[in-house]
């Protein structure tokens, strides 16, 4: 689970330096001849479009790189459906560094914002099931944790954060290996911290084959529906069943009334849109 104490790392706290560095450079040219230094002024973080907020802790933390004294005071809890000119949260503090900061802290909440948008859409599709929506790996190089926590506050939930945390043998590991069984046989020998085992099924064989072999998870790959009730059938709870793979807005319902467990869909973190969102100087 990604947590506010998690984001606020070291690595966290280099990448929103290297997002400022991008936007500052040798310096905010325009905000330097124009707003004296001692001037202090308020502003307002306001949604233009209905949708979930997230990512406000990061946009305090953006605003506090550029100036402590800067303070961020949220109105409303990230993962709250918001409406259009909702306000979400008020800046207080140096003009200058509020200006500054404007653009990449406004950046970080609507992709947050948007993916929890998303993420919220896909969870309330298959409301009334048992199956819980999750991210994949699909994620801007460098922005995972942000992107992950904006799932968890839109709703979702997290698969694995990396390669190193979970294993997931794959279509290309098993040709590797030569078939299933060989596969799941090397990770157990090899693998020292017993981390869950999923393993990726394209068919009914294949799904035979890894139910023999009882590892944590079984991802039906581009399955079909009729195929997913089936592989539900010949499972029978003994393991949990993961969907994978061209999973929309308009069949996620119909994926999760096959009864899977779990339907993972990268369109969360690959293709989200930005939610609108401005800030407003109001003092």
């Amino acid at each position: 689970m990604i947590t506010l104490t998690m984001i606020a790392n070291k690595q966290i706290t280099s990448l929103l330096r290297l997002a400022l560095a991008e936007d500052l450079g040798t310096g905010d040219v325009t905000t330097a001849r124009i707003v004296p230094p001692a001037l202090s002024v308020e502003g307002r973080l306001v949604a233009k479009e209905e949708g979930i907020v997230a990512g406000l802790e990061i946009a305090r933390l953006v605003f506090q790189l550029v100036d402590g004294r800067i303070d961020l005071i949220s109105l409303v809890p990230d993962g709250t459906r918001v409406r259009q000119r909702q306000p979400l949260a008020d800046v207080k503090g140096p003009g200058a560094g509020i200006l500054s900061a404007e653009r990449v802290a406004l950046n970080f909440v609507q992709r947050m914002s948007g993916i929890a948008t998303l993420t919220r859409q896909f969870v309330e599709a298959v409301k009334g099931s048992k199956a819980v929506i999750l991210d994949t790996r699909k994620t801007v190089p460098c922005l995972r944790a942000l992107d992950k926590l904006a799932v968890r506050q839109g709703g979702g939930e997290n698969h694995r954060f990396g390669l190193y945390d979970m294993v997931l043998v794959k279509d290309n590991h098993i040709a590797a290996a030569g078939s299933i069984s060989e596969a799941i046989r090397r990770v157990r020998q090899g693998d020292g911290k017993h981390l869950p085992i999923e393993v990726e099924v394209k068919s009914m064989a294949e799904l035979r084959e890894a139910l023999a072999l009882q590892p944590d998870r079984i991802m039906l790959d581009n399955m079909s529906l009729e195929d997913m009730r089936r592989a539900v059938a010949l499972a029978a709870g003994q393991v949990e069943l993961e969907a994978s793979g061209n999973v929309t807005l308009e069949n996620v319902s119909a994926v999760a009334a096959t009864g899977v467990d779990f339907i993972s869909v990268g369109a969360l973190t690959h293709s989200p849109r930005a939610l609108d969102i401005s800030l407003e100087i109001t003092g």
